[in-house]
């Protein structure tokens, strides 16, 4: 456990610093003795997936399971998930967003979300709390670790992990006091200022808290030069968790979880030319988060055949999206001609062009689950002894109001009012069976329903109501003591829904149907080199059904609009690997990397473009779908107390929308980080993207400018540029 502080310097020396330190070797100078908690290499770490029920180690779960814990995500000095995300195999993001909310793993998941009803395929979890589709709110200070399952978790999950599911779980109250601050400044006005306590309430030690908080806040990296503002796309982020454990007796544990975030966000991320730094925009928008949630858990071990919990969790969130969509000004609208046309729409000639366009939406969510669990013990297993068993029910109600406004050159365009709510039900139940010769068998089963209703100022009402199922079966085999292989099926599903204010000659795309996913998986996990090593590899194939896909059309009569739906796309396949490994050379240094491979590809489908062309897509790759995904990390730590961490990600190209042909271009990012560390504080300075790379994270191919005659033409959002700075840390008993 280590800490950090820091002081501002300017962007290029702190830049050049930062490199000139990582090639000399007064990095491994010797000075005063630092003890730290590393892995032996006779017994490698034990961890466990907190997302499964079964609380499985790592090495023994039947699927493709990433976790990157504390060490890794202190090593590394990642703030937000944003800063980790890159480092998983398989797994990208769509930048639409200030922060990371719409993810994709294996090439599955939402890209944008600006109407109709949530419905996420890629499940997001915080300590037992459902924020699925709301994954901005996401600080790594103090967390245990970032887990992510990947494919669908039909049986324990259900319809929100058609794709899989990320599980953040922080730190857990601790018996003795622990305390600690961390400071940390860089350029573009970095400041992140946080503190954590820990410990026993009373003397007894039978009721334990944990407290963190930490206050983000940057600029933003884009000059607004038509305000003259360097904060229109800052990053103003607030997030406190508090816990309590109570060992309410010697077999009853009670777990209270509070969580607050307040994200308020500029969005100021597009430009008509591409550029990285500069903007235009006169009603630059914004990106706003709060969310406020609870989960109560009791876990009752006084059965003599099984365990007893129970979850409770209810989160209430605030959000708002909203940005300037003509990405400019009246003065710069104004120096453009654009077309002029007489009341009978004829072309009489040019004049300054007019264009002024604003989007915003608000949404209201409320979220409330309830899930009970029986567990077998050794005494309760079934099948002579064989067998553990798990069994719930699970219930949980959302409601969401959203409140859209547009407008375009001063008259209201798009305005909707809508509300929604949806109830699930579901029963599951999980066997796992010891065959002999270190064989186990895994199957689990889950039926769910949905009630749903829907109502909107426009007069689309639904009211749809469906059962699904899901689940797995698995089978896997101790080879031996250092390998694990596995062989699973599962099956997902993702929830049909309807489409709202769609033109006439699209009423055929009212409703779209449930989409199912079939994913076939071997694997083997392994270590090597009397545990210097370890290593987790997984081969997939995946078939989807009745695959959803989000359309997206500009209309050629009113082209600041829109007209967005999704539809089924008939069936398509995805099929590739995963493979993480980590080695400790020496006491002294870890590498560390994953490597991903992706094919996707649609099957049969076909859709209109806006002037009714048909364009067809079947056998294209799916969109955010790189075909590689990797990454690379070196930790070094002397027993002087000198720390050096360096850290590589990146991906191949890959397509930014399914409704058109734009695509990203191949990056790598470079990130590293220098420091001292003793028992009770460490300071570091640390570079982020050193080499300045431009990478795209978002884009789309469209009409947006008028003197163009709303000519299609590539956009592209980009990710953070190169970011330097300076970490202190402090810790106390």
């Amino acid at each position: 456990m280590f800490t950090k502080k820091s002081i501002g310097l300017s962007h290029s020396p702190i830049a050049l610093a930062v490199i000139a330190a990582f090639s000399s070797p007064i990095v491994f100078a010797k000075t005063a003795d630092v003890e730290r908690v590393t892995p032996e290499y006779e017994k490698m770490e034990v961890i466990v997936v907190n997302a499964d029920f079964s609380n499985i180690s790592l090495d023994k779960m039947p699927s493709s399971v990433t976790v990157i814990d504390a060490q890794q995500l202190e090593d590394e000095g990642a703030q937000h998930f944003e800063d980790v995300l890159n480092s998983i195999a398989n797994f990208n993001w769509s930048g639409g967003s200030s922060r990371p909310k719409y993810f994709q793993i294996r090439g599955v998941g939402e890209q944008e979300q600006y109407q109709g009803a949530p419905n996420s395929s890629v499940g997001f979890v915080v300590d037992d709390i459902d924020l699925s589709g709301l994954g901005m709110v996401s600080s790594m200070y103090d967390m245990q670790q970032v887990e992510v399952l990947r494919g669908p978790q039909g049986t324990q999950y259900g319809a929100n992990a058609l794709a899989g599911l990320i599980y953040l779980k922080s730190n857990d109250p601790t018996e003795s006091f622990e305390h600690g601050a961390k400071v940390s400044v860089g350029d573009d006005d970095l400041r992140t200022f946080s503190g954590f306590s820990s410990g026993p309430l009373n003397d007894s030690g039978k009721l334990l808290y944990r407290v963190s908080v930490e206050q983000h806040n940057q600029n933003g990296y884009r000059d607004n030069l038509y305000l003259h503002r360097d904060d229109t796309n800052e990053r103003d982020e607030l997030s406190a968790r508090a816990k309590l454990r109570w060992y309410a007796t010697d077999d009853l544990q009670i777990d209270l979880t509070l969580l607050h975030a307040n994200f308020d966000n500029g969005y100021d991320a597009w430009t008509l030319d591409n550029n990285t730094s500069n903007t235009l925009t006169d009603k630059p928008g914004m990106d706003a988060q709060e969310t406020t949630g609870a989960g109560l858990k009791f876990i009752y071990t006084g059965a003599s055949a099984f365990d007893f919990t129970s979850l409770t969790s209810i989160a209430k969130t605030d959000h708002r999206h909203a940005y300037d969509g003509d990405w400019a000004n009246p003065d710069y609208w104004a120096s453009k001609q654009c077309t002029a046309y007489d009341d009978d729409y004829n072309v009489i000639g040019s004049e300054p062009c007019v264009y002024d366009y604003i989007w915003d939406k608000k949404g209201d969510r409320q979220t409330l689950t309830q899930e009970f669990r029986l567990s077998s013990k050794e005494a309760g297993r079934i099948f002579a002894g064989s067998t553990d068993w798990l069994v719930g029910v699970y219930t949980m109600n959302l409601n969401e109001d959203n409140d859209l406004y547009s407008e375009y050159n001063t008259w209201p365009d798009e305005v909707l009012q809508s509300s929604y709510e949806a109830t699930n039900y579901a029963v599951f139940a999980q066997l796992d069976t010891h065959l002999g010769q270190d064989y186990l068998l895994s199957s689990g089963l889950r039926i769910e329903r949905r009630d749903s209703e829907y109502r909107d100022s426009n007069n689309d009402n639904f009211d749809p109501s469906e059962n699904m199922w899901g689940g797995h079966i698995a089978l896997s085999k101790a080879i031996s003591r250092n390998h694990n292989a596995y062989a699973r099926i599962a099956r997902g599903y993702k929830a049909g829904g309807f489409n709202m204010t769609l033109p006439t000659e699209l009423a055929n795309k009212k409703e779209f149907d449930t989409e199912i996913l079939y994913n076939y998986e071997m694997g083997m996990k392994s270590t090597w080199l009397d545990g210097k090593v370890d290593s987790t590899l997984a081969i997939f194939f995946m078939d989807r059904d009745d695959q959803q896909v989000a359309a997206s059309l500009q209309d050629p009569d009113n082209p600041q609009r829109f007209v967005l739906f999704t539809e089924n796309a008939g069936s398509s396949q995805n099929y590739g690997a995963e493979l993480d490994a980590k080695w400790y050379l020496t006491e002294n240094i870890e590498f560390y990397g994953s490597v991903g491979w992706l094919e996707t590809e649609y099957g049969q489908y076909e859709y209109s473009d806006k002037y009714g062309s048909i364009i067809d897509l079947s056998g294209r790759d799916l969109a955010h779908s790189p075909q590689f995904t990797y990454s690379a990390g070196m930790t070094y730590v002397a027993d002087s107390g000198w720390f050096a961490n360096i850290n590589a990600s990146g991906k191949s190209d890959f397509y930014y929308s399914d409704s058109n042909e734009s695509t990203s271009d191949a990056y790598t990012i470079y990130n590293a980080r220098l420091g001292y560390e003793t028992a009770t504080w460490s300071a570091y300075l640390w570079g982020r993207n050193l080499f300045d790379k431009e990478y795209g994270v978002r884009g789309f191919y469209f009409g947006n400018e008028p003197d163009l005659d709303w000519a299609d033409k590539q956009y592209i959002r980009y990710g953070d540029p190169r970011q330097v700075g300076v970490t202190f840390d402090y810790k106390f008993m």
